[in-house]
């Protein structure tokens, strides 16, 4: 029960932050306007599929890798099932899949220069703290799944 806790603590502090409280603050002080047509369908579904896609992720984090997205309780095992077959960062893809879809939907200009933000900062983050981490962490366990799991786009597994 604690790690459940736990888990909705950090989805609403860390991805909620991105996904929520700043595009909130954001549209509050400008002019946000909804899509029209196909476009505001096309962000809708997008952030159905990343918020879905994050859902699925935590879940694993918790079962699998028994943590959460807190630093400090971050998962004891190395996550391989799910999409984390597929890319070594499902859960900042699917933020930013769903902030995507927040852009297109609202087509608000703070929006897309926020979505810029985030996708600079989640690159330097997986990039110069989480992956080297990760390495001293899990050592050779995680080399290995390095080397066959891309980090950003999705393939069809190897190995």
């Amino acid at each position: 029960m604690v790690l459940v806790l736990r888990s909705v603590f950090w989805t609403v502090v860390a991805p909620g932050t991105v996904l929520a409280w700043v595009p909130l603050a954001l549209l509050r002080t400008t002019v946000g306007r909804f899509a029209d047509g196909a476009a505001r369908w096309v962000g809708l579904g997008l952030i159905v599929v990343g918020v879905t896609a994050l859902v699925w992720c935590i879940c694993d984090f918790a079962r699998i890798g028994r943590g959460t997205l807190s630093p400090t309780h971050a998962p004891r095992f190395v996550v391989r099932g799910g999409l984390y077959r597929y890319l070594r960062n499902p859960m900042y893809v699917a933020v930013f899949t769903a902030l995507v879809g927040e852009v297109l939907f609202f087509r608000s200009p703070w929006l897309v220069a926020w979505a810029a933000i985030v996708a600079i900062w989640f690159y330097v983050v997986v990039v110069t703290f989480e992956e080297p981490r990760l390495v001293r962490q899990f050592g050779d366990s995680y080399e290995a799944y390095r080397q066959l799991v891309p980090r950003w786009l999705p393939r069809r597994p190897r190995g």
